[in-house]
């Protein structure tokens, strides 16, 4: 889900207000979790047409993208245990950003390549998931430090990923199952 969000820096960190678009916020509640370009943030405040999030210096650090004032940002709400699985299991947690290598026409859909950090590289599987900005997608291939994934025309409309070009900077969560199959084994 794409939405406009406005910010004001807030002491060390960013009071962030969000236009959800056509989010519906009928469900949410001060103090529930909304996924913003990947970032789980806490609802602050909230009316009818919009809600608040406050970001932390921290936060601001480790990820991109929140501090561009009428940004495009993708949204999601926390998924309910209740709830069907639609993607695959992250927390929005954003593990590292990475840097769009190419974003070009492959037939209907759109090539995406990211490279990723060295560190990251272990927990991203071919025909396995990953997170871009939030959307979660499918690794189609891995070269070196980069992956690449299909965009179809349906994502490109939903998200804010069709403004991507290469040098930008994305948000990058892996699979959650990946990191802790991954730390049992070191253990």
């Amino acid at each position: 889900m794409q939405a406009t969000a406005l910010n004001e820096q807030s002491g060390n960190g960013l009071a962030l207000t969000i236009a959800p678009g056509s989010l519906d916020l009928s469900d949410v509640k001060l103090g529930d979790s909304i996924a913003v370009n990947g970032v789980c943030l806490t609802v602050t405040a909230l009316d009818n047409r919009q809600f608040s999030v406050a970001v932390s210096q921290e936060t601001l650090n480790c990820t991109q993208g929140l501090n561009r004032t009428g940004a495009q940002v993708n949204l999601e709400k926390a998924m309910r245990l209740s709830d069907r699985l639609g993607g695959h299991l992250v927390s929005g947690h954003v593990d590292a950003v990475g840097t769009v290598v190419k974003f070009e026409p492959v037939g209907e859909c759109i090539e995406l390549i990211v490279r990723a950090p060295q560190p990251l590289l272990r927990f991203i599987a071919q025909k396995g998931s990953i997170t871009v900005n939030g959307v979660s997608l499918t690794v189609n291939r891995i070269e070196g430090n980069q992956f690449s994934v299909n965009l179809i025309q349906h994502t490109l409309a939903m998200t804010n990923l069709q403004s991507l070009s290469p040098g930008m900077a994305v948000n990058l969560e892996t699979d959650m199952l990946a990191r802790y199959v991954a730390r049992l084994l070191n253990a």
